[in-house]
């Protein structure tokens, strides 16, 4: 009899133990949970890095990230989601910094150059993908002579001459590196037309165009012109290192 008593005290301050245990457990809970939803973690700033073309206040409007808010129910996915749908926020990244901060870091993509259009303009970033369409002419490079299929904000462009847009997007890209400038690209024929100035144009592949920017020749015979005063001609780029020069502009 003894024995089973024994046993049964056991049992009870063992119930009891769990219980004192399971009580603390709810009330630790309890504490965690005040603590965190009060107001020494309501979102106080939020910080944007890495903008260029958008201001801080444009990015957080598009963001659609509020101060007061709890940090802890700061949607982090749904602001990138929110941001991505930009043409020009090709990549962000958002993330809490306790107490109260959001920072929201962003990748633009860059306007490279401007394709005409029925009295406006399509503005495209390096990889021709669109990212605005304008009535005011930028100051960007033209490129010309294509028959556009699709032009759609947030999508690459669709023209009849992917190889021939593609490959004068890469000019445009190498301008700054190799110190060679075009105001225009004419891809309406398979020998494009890089216009350096109104009358002084470089007519070749952009295959061709691109390697001669690259490893300098064409700066190189550019500036000769220039030195002698020469703003008319064409200077005919092939596969070598010869740029055969004719003053004549039809």
């Amino acid at each position: 009899m003894a024995e089973e008593a024994q046993k049964k005290r056991k049992r009870k301050r063992r119930k009891k133990h769990y219980l004192l245990r399971l009580i603390a457990i709810i009330a630790a809970g309890v504490g965690l949970y005040c603590l965190l939803s009060s107001s020494i973690f309501d979102v106080q700033g939020i910080t944007v890095e890495s903008n260029s073309y958008y201001t801080k206040e444009q990015i957080i409007s598009k963001a659609d990230a509020k101060a007061g808010d709890n940090i802890f129910g700061v949607k982090t996915k749904k602001i990138k989601e929110a941001l991505l749908k930009d043409p020009y926020i090709k990549n962000a990244r958002v993330k809490r910094t306790l107490p109260g901060t959001v920072v929201i870091i962003v990748e633009e993509r860059s306007e490279s150059a401007a394709v005409p259009f029925a009295g406006a303009f399509i503005i495209l970033d390096g990889d021709g993908l669109v990212l605005r369409k304008t009535d005011v002419e930028p100051k960007l490079p033209l490129i010309t002579g294509m028959v556009i299929k699709t032009m759609d904000e947030g999508k690459p462009i669709e023209t009849e001459e992917t190889g021939a847009l593609t490959g004068s997007l890469k000019i445009v890209g190498a301008m700054e590196e190799t110190g060679v400038y075009f105001k225009r690209i004419d891809i309406s024929t398979v020998a494009v037309k890089a216009y350096i100035y109104d009358q002084l144009i470089c007519q070749g592949t952009p295959e061709n165009i691109l390697k001669s920017m690259e490893n300098g020749n064409l700066e190189t015979f550019v500036y000769h012109l220039y030195t002698k005063g020469t703003e008319r001609g064409i200077i005919n780029v092939g596969s070598g290192n010869e740029f055969p020069f004719s003053p004549w502009v039809e």
